[in-house]
């Protein structure tokens, strides 16, 4: 079962280190992934291990000039981290229920992609209070109405909108003529 464990925790590893970065590989991973993973597997309990806890394991075991870790080094950094997450218990122990807390986990991405509609955009949407002008574009289901729900309607006359003799040229031109 460790082995099966092992390669589920592995798994897990390559998950979070590709998550949000197209170019990774799978194969390392960096310190935000490396807080994402401890925060979503609930590594970080709040009390005895915090997201400071998490960065400043990674940064001891990455290499000094180095940006990201290798799956050895995450296990080193998971080790440490155990340690802290479950006091009392011995080391094999406390790996194998770290192990069990990353086997088979995800990325999480609750409310990332998820728009959210206040109040103010529901009261400002809602056709059905609308007044005045802007009542009559809409009908009773809040569809819009187009041109038709419109009162001013642009005529292609060629006559000013307030002309009132529009037609009249031809009479005139008629009547001069005769």
């Amino acid at each position: 079962m460790a082995e099966n464990t092992a390669s589920d925790v592995e798994t897990s590893f390559r998950k979070f280190a590709v998550h949000g970065d197209s170019k990774a590989t799978g194969k390392e991973m960096n310190g935000k992934n490396f807080a994402k993973l401890c925060k979503d597997c609930n590594v970080i309990d709040g009390k005895h291990v915090t997201t400071t806890d998490v960065d400043i394991v990674f940064n001891k075991v990455k290499d000094k000039s180095a940006r990201v870790i290798t799956y050895e080094q995450f296990n080193t950094a998971m080790e440490e981290l155990s340690l802290k997450r479950f006091k009392g218990k011995s080391k094999d122990e406390a790996k194998g229920l770290i192990d069990g807390l990353i086997a088979g986990k995800e990325p999480a991405n609750a409310g990332v992609t998820k728009a959210t509609k206040g109040g103010a955009v529901d009261r400002l949407t809602d056709t059905s209070k609308y007044t005045g002008a802007h009542k009559q574009r809409f009908d009773e289901s809040g569809k819009g109405r187009g041109i038709a729900g419109r009162e001013d309607i642009k005529e292609n006359s060629g006559y000013v909108g307030a002309y009132k003799g529009s037609g009249t040229y031809d009479d005139k031109v008629k009547e001069g003529k005769s």
